[in-house]
């Protein structure tokens, strides 16, 4: 639901504040200490962040794409990882169900997930099925009332702290491909179910990912999301929305970026000036600059249509793709920019340059994202 412009505004000023206030100056601790300080989890909570896309009935924000987007640009301007702390229950983690769940399974799950008390997670990615998700190996064998779960996920986000998962498993092992998979609600206290330590990883540290497996996991039959079969459908409608969201906080860590690079380029002096002054200096900002727009451009607008209930497939994909692409070239040019300054932790830019790394890679790779984007054209007829 579209909030009046002057509640959306005072939402984003409340988010901008939040973060230059409260996560910028613990930006270094986190990622130092790999944890988020519980304290500041309690807050996140009490601003509404774990409900922005859940709708008010359960508890939450019902906040339309483009309202979310412009929350998610302006988480975008601290350190990732604080978004990741309550991600998956904004999007993939949650918005299946939302999707969906049967009204028995909203009201079950969704309020918890809204307050923070539900943490989330999707589970879909495997050693041999990442990027082609349809080719998931989990097995779920109907038993009476229940379906057996075997099988483990790898990479999954928030695992070592969620309460739900949402997990794509393979049903029916008869059909090749997407048509044999199905989503279900998995609840972590299920005998069988087992959760890794956190891999270390290039960036975004604070926020963890763990393999997830199941050994003869029974799953009640009224856990399943969706019917039988339609696993991939729930995968791919989460997917258009979580592309979206992730392209705006590849906006606000761009839009970071380049105002920290601006503000060096001002003081820093060489051969007696500013760097401001010299044009290939001002070549990187305005190159940042320009894309940092277009990417702002192409989400928005990809948010409005999805808003108006048009099929936005393609544009999330090219948005997911285009804007995740950007903010390396951003913060490939800050580290440039703050020559060996933005190489040292002082300024943060290194921390930057590794953090958004992941952006290409995770709710699809790039090379998915072009496989979208052709696809859906050439379907299209152009």
């Amino acid at each position: 639901m579209a909030l009046d412009l002057e509640t959306r505004d005072q939402l984003v000023d409340t988010v901008r504040r939040f973060v230059s206030e409260r996560l910028r100056p613990l930006e270094a601790k986190v990622a130092e200490d790999d944890a988020m300080p519980p304290e500041l989890v309690e807050e996140m909570k009490g601003l509404g962040l774990f409900g922005l896309s859940i709708p008010e009935a359960y508890g939450g924000l019902d906040l339309s794409m483009e309202d979310e987007c412009l929350v998610a640009i302006e988480l975008g301007r601290t350190s990732p990882a604080f978004r990741s702390t309550f991600g998956t229950n904004v999007g993939i983690g949650s918005q299946g169900l939302v999707m969906f769940g049967t009204e028995a399974q909203k009201q079950k799950y969704l309020p918890g997930i809204a307050s923070g008390e539900i943490i989330t997670s999707f589970a879909l990615t495997e050693p041999e099925a990442g990027s082609d998700s349809a080719n998931v190996q989990t097995r779920a064998v109907l038993d009476g009332d229940c379906y057996v779960l075997n099988g483990s996920k790898r990479f999954i986000t928030n695992a070592n702290k969620a309460d739900l998962f949402t997990v794509m498993a393979r049903s029916d092992p008869s059909k090749a491909g997407a048509g044999g998979v199905s989503a279900f609600l998995v609840e972590r206290t299920l005998p069988g179910l087992s959760v890794g330590k956190p891999e270390k990883k290039m960036g975004q540290q604070g926020a963890h990912i763990c393999d997830v497996v199941f050994d003869n996991v029974r799953v009640p039959v009224e856990n399943r999301l969706g019917r039988d079969g339609e696993g991939f459908k729930v995968a791919m409608q989460v997917l258009d929305r979580g592309r979206l969201h992730i392209s705006a906080v590849c906006i606000g860590v761009a839009e970071r970026l380049i105002k920290d690079c601006v503000a060096y380029a001002a003081e820093r002096k060489q051969f007696g000036q500013p760097l401001s002054g010299f044009q290939l200096i001002q070549g990187m900002i305005a190159d940042s600059k320009t894309e940092s727009l277009a990417a702002r451009a192409l989400t928005l607008e990809t948010a409005r249509q999805r808003d108006a209930g048009q099929s936005v497939t393609m544009e999330a994909a090219a948005a997911k793709y285009f804007a995740s692409e950007m903010v390396g070239r951003v913060a490939d040019r800050a580290v440039q920019i703050f020559g060996g300054a933005g190489y040292v932790a002082d300024h943060g830019i290194e921390r930057l340059y590794r953090d958004v790394r992941i952006f290409r890679i995770y709710e699809g790779t790039s090379q998915i994202q072009q496989v979208v984007i052709a696809r859906e054209t050439l379907k299209r007829g152009g």
